[in-house]
């Protein structure tokens, strides 16, 4: 199964989900603020990718938060992903035993053959 993780009003989610169905592919789409995200998930996505993939350090989010929140390890930015999703770098698309951040068509195309 295929899941899309993101955020209904971010651009490159909305054109991932148009890929994925203009191509016939079956997915589920979670999203963040709606469903919330649990840290197994962060855990996931973090051990595969490592935290500079997953963090989005170019967000207003990220840069809205006071310095003492940005300057912890790494198990505090996982737990910071988890309070704040929108830090995660979108989307974030689950397929079988891969993880992949963003959206790049090339990519998506490679991955699912069509």
């Amino acid at each position: 199964m295929t899941t899309v993780y993101g955020i209904s009003n971010c651009d490159t989610v909305r054109k991932t989900r148009k890929w994925l169905e203009a191509n016939g592919i079956a997915f589920s789409f979670h999203d963040f603020r709606k469903d919330g995200l649990d840290a197994a998930s962060i855990d996931r996505w973090c051990d595969a990718l490592g935290i500079d993939t997953v963090l989005n350090k170019r967000g207003t989010t990220w840069r809205q938060l006071p310095e003492a929140e940005r300057n912890v390890d790494e198990a505090g930015l996982r737990a910071l992903l988890v309070e704040r999703p929108t830090l995660i770098k979108r989307p974030v698309l689950e397929h079988a035993d891969t993880i992949r951040v963003g959206f790049k068509e090339a990519d998506y195309a490679a991955l699912f053959g069509v």
